[in-house]
């Protein structure tokens, strides 16, 4: 047996001190005014499990749990639900099936399974999802990534799906985990970017030891492996560009992926978090190349100059300074980062000074996002965490192998933590893994999503962002990429401007509410919506008259053009 420690991987404690509008039913008031309250499966319908399939052998695969997504699969403009699940592997049959499950929305606050019918079960040991319209048709395609060979399912449109997997040359064999859909060379249609974590198999599987027991091995100790960049090419196909891009010359341990646009030059980027190794920030150098600025760029390690264990990745302009910030949830005793712009393409690790690194401390984050939870037009974050070592605190007193979810709210210079006001569910330990955001109600009030390893999903109604005066828009792409990936969103009300970048993937494993939600606190009136939409078209346009309280799709070119303002360079 091999004896192996967590601890001799982890930082050291100096470095850590160091669709439809208003929603058409009512739900019964809150009995609280904290700003989130559970549905439970019985009164959402919602009855599927994760199942991990832990064993005596401790694969590692068995650690990570699975993804979530919020989607309209039949565009009634309604969020559905996706949950992914394991399956059978090389490592793992399971004693009774186990499947994937899709719930279409009730519009009642409840949700019915229709994964049979809708033909999109799984059938592998599966990780993570990715929602996008790669053809263009109007319908949300879903990507579902596995542990083996990853899945295309296109939609029919009809309610049911195909695979396409083959057809369309996606399988991504190995262990895929997060995958990204964006248009990296900005012809309209939607590519594909697909997380690749490390080189494993049953066969592969290394015997490791905690304090004399069998434990799971710390992911430093098996082989990195190059990630996929698929090229959509408009005919239902995609090219394996992986190589020819320069992302396939990274060897890496890839979980969270989110594609951004990290310097202002209309072309999108990906930051990468990887496990064990140093995070890549690939930067869309045009003509279909990327050059990885991690470490150049100050995101590839830590403060002390060591490789971290990432997961969880997002991107927003947290602070409003017209550059998007990064953000990356690292395993305990590692600190979390918040990564602000510099505008030079280098970032500053703001979590100490925000309070996000004394907060997370003891902390190992998945899922996460930015979002404006009260809709006062400040964006706030929310993360779920979870130790993925069954028997850490066998050696790490100090922390447990489940773990609380946080919440941050933006107060404008800093992000403060409100969990512990924040009521009853922010105590409650879990092991939580993906996440994702979307209003399944129609009410403006962005719900959360976060899928369990070995357990139910937790699915979490907002109960306060309704209380301030909120616009709901859906972008829709005609030149640019249907889905409006990378579009930039600005809003004025009253003496309030802010501004919004649609970006690809983020979180861990999984997709979210393609809708965007604009905050505006107490205001009566938004003035304008201006939508900056990428490339090729590149058209600006000014949307005003707007309504309040309810969602708009807004397809490309049916505005009217504004004069650009420019992004700050």
């Amino acid at each position: 047996m091999r004896k192996v420690s967590r601890r001799d991987f982890l930082c050291s404690s100096a470095t850590l001190a160091a669709y439809a509008g208003l929603g058409r039913y009512a739900f019964a008031a809150p009995t609280t005014t904290y700003p989130f309250e559970e549905i439970s499966p019985e009164k959402s319908g919602i009855l599927w499990k994760h199942v991990a399939g832990h064993s005596s052998a401790k694969y590692l695969p068995e650690t990570t749990g699975a993804g979530c997504a919020f989607l309209d699969y039949d565009n009634d403009g309604w969020m559905d639900i996706y949950l992914v699940n394991s399956g059978k592997s090389d490592f793992y049959t399971p004693a009774q099936p186990i499947r994937n499950a899709l719930y279409r929305n009730n519009r009642d606050g409840t949700f019915t399974d229709v994964t049979e019918k809708a033909g999109v079960a799984g059938g592998g040991y599966g990780q993570g999802v990715a929602v996008g319209d790669y053809d263009g048709d109007g319908y949300p395609d879903l990507y579902v990534t596995q542990y083996g060979r990853s899945i295309l399912y296109h939609n029919n449109g009809d309610g049911t799906f195909a695979d396409v997997t083959e057809k369309a040359g996606v399988a991504a064999p190995g262990w895929a985990s997060s995958a990204v859909w964006f248009d990296y060379d900005n012809d309209g249609r939607l590519d594909l970017f697909v997380c690749r974590f490390v080189d494993f198999s049953k066969d592969k599987n290394l015997p490791c030891e905690a304090e004399g027991k069998p434990g799971y091995c710390v992911p430093r100790l098996y082989k990195p492996m190059a990630s996929y960049l698929f090229h959509n090419n408009g005919d239902g196909t995609f090219t394996d560009v992986s190589k020819s891009s320069g992302i396939g010359n990274f060897l890496g341990k890839a979980w969270g992926a989110v594609a951004t646009d990290i310097n202002n030059d209309g072309k999108l980027d990906l930051f990468v978090a990887n496990d064990t190794v140093a995070n890549f920030l690939f930067a869309n150098r045009g003509n279909g190349k990327f050059e990885e600025i991690g470490t150049m760029a100050g995101v590839a390690y830590s403060d002390a100059g060591r490789p971290r264990s990432g997961m969880g990745v997002d991107s927003a302009d947290f602070d409003q300074d017209g550059w998007m910030d990064l953000f990356v949830a690292n395993i305990d005793h590692e600190r979390f980062s918040l990564y602000k712009n510099n505008k030079d393409e280098t970032f500053d690790d703001a979590a100490e000074k925000t309070g996000i690194a004394m907060a997370t401390r003891l902390m190992s984050g998945w899922g996460l996002k930015f979002f404006d939870y009260d809709n006062d037009g400040n964006l706030d974050l929310i993360l779920c965490n979870g130790n993925p070592d069954d028997l850490i605190q066998v050696y790490h007193h100090d922390v447990s192998y489940e773990e609380p979810l946080l919440l941050f709210h933006n107060e404008g210079n800093t992000l403060r933590d409100v969990s512990a006001e924040s009521g009853p569910i922010f105590s409650k330990k879990m092991s939580a893994r993906g996440l994702a955001l979307g209003d399944f109600d129609n009410n403006g009030a962005v719900d959360v999503l976060i899928s369990m390893n070995d357990g139910a999903p937790l699915l979490l109604r907002n109960a306060v962002g309704d209380k301030n005066a909120w616009v709901g828009i859906h972008l829709k792409g005609k030149k640019a990429n249907p889905d409006a990936i990378g579009a930039r969103v600005t809003y004025k009300a009253d003496d309030l401007t802010r501004t919004r970048m649609i970006v690809g993937g983020g979180s861990f494993l999984s997709a979210q509410d393609p809708r965007l939600v604009l905050g505006l606190g107490a205001r009566k009136k938004i003035d304008w919506v201006e939508v900056r939409w990428p490339a090729p078209s590149g058209l600006v346009e000014r949307f005003t008259d707007l309504p309040l309280g309810r969602y708009t799709t807004i397809v490309e070119g049916s505005g009217k053009q504004a004069p650009p303002s420019q992004p700050a360079r």
